[in-house]
């Protein structure tokens, strides 16, 4: 079941006839099915692609070659890039990008610690770019993130 915030997210994208996409990474498909589970989120949900593995980031979302060694891939950058990327093949008025580290290995670093994660959400307007440190499991990390991002959205819309 949704969380109350993810709730309030959907209703008022349904409210204002609005859409939304997904780009994750360190999340693997849990913000897109969080937000299915909402009533009439079929008015709202476009989708999403899970791209965990720099391969998929690469070739899918065609995030250029080097960049992820350059920056890792839990970073801003790379974050952006993949919510841009998505953006543009997709009909949808939000898209949101969502990497980060809910376990240890990958970029982890004194610097980037376990429970970091960087949101990037794409409107008509506007881009938002975060960075997030959470405390917790990882399921516990993904859901706050969630839970942010459905703040986010909510406050744009």
């Amino acid at each position: 079941m949704a969380s109350e915030k993810v709730t309030a997210c959907c209703q008022a994208l349904i409210e204002k006839n609005m859409t939304v996409a997904f780009a994750e990474s360190a999340s693997a498909g849990k913000m897109c099915y969080e937000f299915s589970t909402v009533v009439n989120s079929g008015r709202i949900l476009i989708g999403g692609m899970v791209c965990y593995h720099s391969s998929m980031k690469e070739d899918l979302l065609l995030i250029p070659w080097g960049t992820i060694e350059q920056y890792s891939a839990e970073s801003a950058e790379v974050t952006k890039l993949m919510a841009q990327n998505f953006y543009r093949y997709i009909n949808s008025d939000i898209c949101v990008g969502l990497t980060g580290l809910t376990t240890p290995g990958g970029s982890e670093s004194e610097s980037k610690p376990v429970g970091t994660i960087f949101i990037h959400i794409i409107l008509a307007e506007k881009q938002i770019a975060k960075r997030y440190e959470f405390k917790g499991t990882p399921e516990s990390i993904i859901d706050q993130a969630i839970d942010v991002v459905a703040d986010l959205i909510l406050k744009e819309i």
